[in-house]
């Protein structure tokens, strides 16, 4: 017991010995112009970074600056999609010709597709792999070669518990997910020798506001309620602000992995312990969720297309503040 105790305690100190200070480092995130990234980017804000948000719409970036601003944060934005390799070339370089070293990548950008998988297409994997598993892989490349000239050395990746577990009627996302996962901790590895920290973060549900800007095929108001509502329930999902101060926390300490919720913590074990039970647990909830419909299925509507009478209602009320909260209006 002597040496358990003692292992836990050199562990914390090990941990606490690698932590950061965020004050006057430049962090660049992509993807920060709303929901989970613009919270993020408002508690790094209000520890002195130095923020360079990196989104594809000019309007969103427009609001996450006026916001940060208004905290007294300081931030640059720049339009870019990131899964044009040419344009975060681009991007990164005039990052680095503005900030000299780049101290901290974070990768949020993300998109959601929910439906069954008979409405997907390869279009649907193909933009699913571009933004969350080419997109990270650019970024990295292009921001390498500045954060080694003395920068904190710092990435943060933000997978998804669908990384770590295929989730029914998420498949293009889990499936991208789950490359994120391997890539990120294959760079955890070989990266190390040269100073960097790189950190896999796995959330379960988290009430961003973003359902509402998620694409739905299938029975599309079915489809959204039951995803709006399971991102909306306490005990399920935790709220935006919670989640951003654990990933920033992780990021701190150069943590290998966070893994954001019980309930997801508890599906990640209990597939590692029975991964045939958990199987059978997948493909029962698959049979409870709307069913494919032929006749108009293979389009995809957002969120804010598909609501319906039963939601929003008063089950949703936290996920519909967070919309407003965190920059998530149409």
């Amino acid at each position: 017991m002597g040496l358990g105790v003692g292992g836990l305690v050199a562990a914390r100190l090990a941990r606490a010995s690698r932590a950061i200070e965020f004050a006057g480092m430049t962090v660049v995130m992509f993807g920060g112009s709303r929901g989970l990234g613009l919270v993020m980017a408002r508690e790094l804000g209000a520890e002195g970074a130095r923020l360079v948000l990196i989104a594809r719409d000019q309007n969103e970036l427009d609001y996450a600056e006026a916001d940060l601003i208004e905290r007294g944060a300081s931030v640059s934005t720049h339009v870019c999609d990131v899964r044009d390799r040419d344009q975060v070339e681009a991007t990164m370089g005039q990052v680095a010709r503005e900030h000299d070293v780049i101290d901290v990548l974070i990768n949020v950008a993300g998109v959601i597709q929910v439906g069954p998988f008979e409405h997907m297409t390869v279009a649907d994997f193909d933009d699913a792999m571009r933004t969350h598993f080419w997109g990270p892989l650019y970024t990295v490349f292009a921001a390498l070669p500045y954060m080694r000239r003395a920068g904190a050395r710092r990435i943060v990746n933000i997978a998804s518990i669908g990384g770590k577990l295929a989730v029914p009627h998420l498949l293009p996302y889990s499936a991208s997910k789950f490359a994120l996962v391997g890539l990120s901790e294959g760079l955890h590895a070989e990266l190390a020798h040269d100073g960097f920290a790189v950190t896999t973060v796995c959330p379960g549900l988290m009430r961003t506001g973003s359902t509402y800007n998620a694409w739905f095929k299938g029975q599309h108001q079915r489809e959204f309620a039951w995803f709006h509502v399971a991102d909306s329930t306490p005990g399920l999902s935790i709220s935006a602000i919670r989640a951003a101060r654990q990933i920033i926390d992780a990021c701190r300490h150069g943590d290998a992995e966070l893994i954001i919720t019980p309930s997801a913590r508890a599906a990640v074990v209990l597939k590692a312990l029975a991964p045939n039970l958990m199987a059978r647990a997948m493909t029962l909830a698959n049979r409870l969720l709307p069913a494919a419909d032929e006749s108009r299925g293979n389009d995809a509507k957002s969120g804010w297309q598909s609501v319906s009478r039963l939601v929003p209602s008063p089950l949703t009320a936290l996920a519909e503040r967070a919309i407003l909260e965190n920059n998530e209006l149409p």
